[in-house]
């Protein structure tokens, strides 16, 4: 115990520090809210990456995924490194500096009411932020619930207060070079563990081969024999959604493309694709691939009172069996992987309220001192906010709040993707198109949620359905700006070039 509690007190310590250390250079909005454009390829791809992998992959899908896919569950992580780092960096990330930086936009609603010149949809864009962001903010605790308790022993709330209460500290002291470099850290920390962590696992089942060997053999009346060490699994459909969902989806996510706002020059940006890359690779391939193995564990591993197995736990199960040290390490990884995303989370959901509803709509005239005030009042009042709706679901067990948090992902990529890529690269899209796309993507998530079993059956699942709100807002927004009226082409024009 004392040397998991000495671990997380370090932990604790740098990341505060980190935080105190930046206050000096968070004096404006552009320092706080994008490191004043000036953050490196290194310290921005580590960033992008701890923004994307949080203890919901690390617990949650990797537990579930691997139990469902088997050894195939590597290829949600192989789509997370090449789409949605890879090619999320080469198509976005050039395009996106060099566009918002000549439209003066520091969040994506911003960018949509300059790229689109309509107020209307920054306001709207906002609101989305604002709704589904804060739910999946809440998510983040869910992952951490069973490892803390099987470490410590105590009350997951006690969790929740620390984790909330440590990154409103950084995150309102430093901002987004603070996060940056504790997301370097945390993202080092996360690599090191999960490589150690993996080895670890296949030691204890006689190695590699001998885990694979064991995992072919595995009986499941449901699926063909060795199904679970095939090529692509027993469930290829599904598997193709969660890979679309989770590598895709990046690449609409505001807390994502925020990264790409701040990076230092456009040249950086190769650099910055390849680390990613890297560390993608790492991390999401080494989550499934320990997931992939939660079935050598099915005699211990816990379950509901109807039988089935209770995905959250599959992990912990997995990791119970390492020594304390170890398990100092998975703690210290897991709150780093969480802190990292829900800093850049409460940033996100905080500057947009600020700068794309607040500021000229509420508050018609605000200096740049008072908007800092603002956002960082802001960003407790979110952490608060995320923590109280987690407290609630867990002692509750509200299910309607964690069905919200499965389609957030969905419904947030679904309408901002398409309007994003067209908006970087066509000067045809138009504003009809880009509501269309909030609209079709946000009604049909939600309708996900209260009339699931109305959907069809591919589509009862939010996964597939977040994934076909996706792929449907590629079609929507050239479809619909064919028979649209144009943009004024000055307007548009001015938008391009810079380019």
């Amino acid at each position: 115990m004392l040397i998991k509690v000495l671990l997380l007190l370090l932990f604790f310590g740098v990341t505060v520090f980190v935080g105190l250390y930046f206050r000096k250079r968070s004096r404006s909005v552009s320092d706080f809210v994008l490191g004043g454009r000036n953050v490196g390829p290194w310290l921005s791809a580590f960033s992008y990456g701890a923004t994307y992998f949080s203890a919901v992959v690390f617990v949650g899908y990797a537990g579930q995924f691997g139990w469902r896919f088997g050894t195939a569950a590597i290829w949600i992580g192989l789509g997370n490194a090449f789409i949605g780092s890879l090619m999320a960096w080469f198509v976005l990330g050039r395009r996106t500096r060099v566009m918002t930086n000549h439209l003066k936009s520091a969040t994506m609603p911003e960018f949509f009411g300059s790229r689109y010149l309509s107020p209307a949809l920054k306001i709207g864009a906002s609101v989305i932020v604002f709704v589904f962001l804060i739910p999946y903010t809440a998510s983040l605790y869910n992952g951490l619930s069973r490892l803390f308790a099987m470490a410590f022993g105590v009350d997951f709330i006690y969790c929740i207060i620390a984790m909330g209460a440590m990154t409103a500290i950084f995150v309102v002291a430093g901002g987004y070079l603070a996060t940056a470099v504790n997301d370097f850290i945390q993202g080092t920390i996360t690599v090191v563990g999960i490589v150690t962590i993996i080895a670890v696992v296949l030691r204890d089942n006689g190695g590699f081969s001998a885990a694979m060997d064991a995992l072919a053999r595995v009986e499941d009346p449901s699926v063909a024999p060795g199904a679970y060490t095939s090529f692509f699994g027993p469930d290829p459909v599904t598997l193709l959604g969660v890979v679309i969902l989770t590598s895709l989806g990046a690449w609409g996510l505001p807390q994502m493309v925020a990264r790409f706002y701040s990076i230092k020059s456009e040249t950086m940006i190769t650099k910055g694709a390849t680390v990613s890359t890297v560390f993608a690779i790492l991390v999401a391939g080494g989550c499934y691939l320990l997931g992939s193995f939660g079935r050598l564990y099915s005699g211990v591993v816990e379950r509901s009172d109807s039988g089935g197995v209770i995905f959250d736990s599959i992990i912990p199960t997995i990791l119970s069996g390492l020594p304390d040290v170890m398990i100092g390490v998975v703690i210290v990884l897991v709150f780093a992987a969480s802190i990292s995303t829900l800093s850049s989370l409460v940033m996100a959901s905080a500057s947009t309220l600020t700068l794309d509803f607040i500021k000229g709509h509420i508050i018609k005239h605000m200096s740049d001192k008072k908007q800092l005030v603002i956002i960082r009042a802001l960003i407790v009042v979110f952490i608060a906010l995320s923590s109280f709706i987690a407290i609630i679901q867990y002692k509750g067990g509200i299910t309607f709040i964690a069905q919200l948090m499965g389609v957030s992902w969905g419904a947030l990529a679904g309408s901002f993707l398409a309007p994003f890529l067209y908006g970087l690269y066509w000067k045809r899209a138009s504003k009809i198109s880009v509501w269309c796309s909030f609209v079709f993507s946000t009604g049909l998530m939600t309708l996900n949620i209260l009339f699931r079993d109305a959907f069809p059956t591919l589509l009862q699942s939010p996964i597939n359905a977040g994934a076909f709100c996706m792929l449907a807002g590629l079609v929507i927004v050239p479809v619909v700006s064919a028979f649209t009226k144009p943009p004024a082409k000055a307007a548009v024009d001015n938008c391009f070039s810079c380019y």
